[in-house]
């Protein structure tokens, strides 16, 4: 996944960013709302971690004025703030989870994940293409009973078609999974690694779209 992460603690915003690339995600983390506001609209999320306080202002407006203008994607509250009234108010403004500072880098990562699974349309981390058995927590797949390793840009790819089953993604939509990966992501790289995930899948674990782009097939 990409992910922003908005966290003006340059510790803690450090270890948040280093976890979640360990996890396989892209992350741009980014110190003001203001800031924000400019990557959002240049770029795509799958989903956004925010910290309530902010040099240039408090995160619950900034939450509810996304949520207003309809911007759905999920987003997971960081903070110190950890009063009930203080929870309360950040679900009302379109929170999808809310974790109190401080916190367990691999909670963290367990709460991205099962946010992600829920607008994704799968609850259960385990699932089921084809012959493979897919355990979207752990990251892990089987055929038959064996394993199979990816590397973490082949993981980022493959996750991308998990969680849009059947929708069609650009080039440029699977070159944003891959943004922080590399200082600069070179023009056949997206060939590259879905050649490599067909010969470690199957062949037509994804479908090609000539001039269009790439799908997740049968299996």
């Amino acid at each position: 996944m990409r992910i922003m992460l908005i966290e003006d603690d340059a510790v803690l915003g450090s270890a948040v960013r280093d976890q979640m690339a360990g996890d396989g995600h892209s992350v741009d983390w980014v110190q003001r709302l203001d800031t924000a506001e400019r990557a959002i609209a240049g770029a795509s999320y799958d989903l956004l971690l925010l910290d309530l306080m902010l040099p240039d202002g408090r995160g619950v407006p900034f939450l509810r004025g996304m949520r207003a203008r309809g911007y759905a994607v999920p987003v997971i509250i960081l903070t110190a703030l950890d009063q009930v009234s203080d929870r309360i108010e950040g679900l009302n403004a379109g929170a999808d989870d809310y974790l109190v500072k401080p916190f367990d880098l691999a909670e963290l990562s367990a709460r991205i994940g099962s946010v992600a699974r829920r607008y994704s349309g799968s609850p259960n981390p385990v699932i089921h293409h084809g012959t493979l058995r897919i355990d979207l927590a752990a990251r892990s797949i089987q055929r038959d009973g064996r394993g199979i390793t990816l590397t973490l840009r082949e993981w980022a790819l493959f996750e991308a078609f998990l969680t849009r089953p059947g929708q069609l993604l650009s080039k440029a939509q699977l070159e944003d999974k891959l943004y922080t990966f590399d200082a600069e992501v070179e023009s056949n790289t997206i060939e590259v690694h879905v050649s490599r995930l067909r010969k470690k899948l199957g062949s037509d674990i994804i479908e090609t779209e000539r001039g269009l782009g790439y799908r997740l097939g049968q299996g």
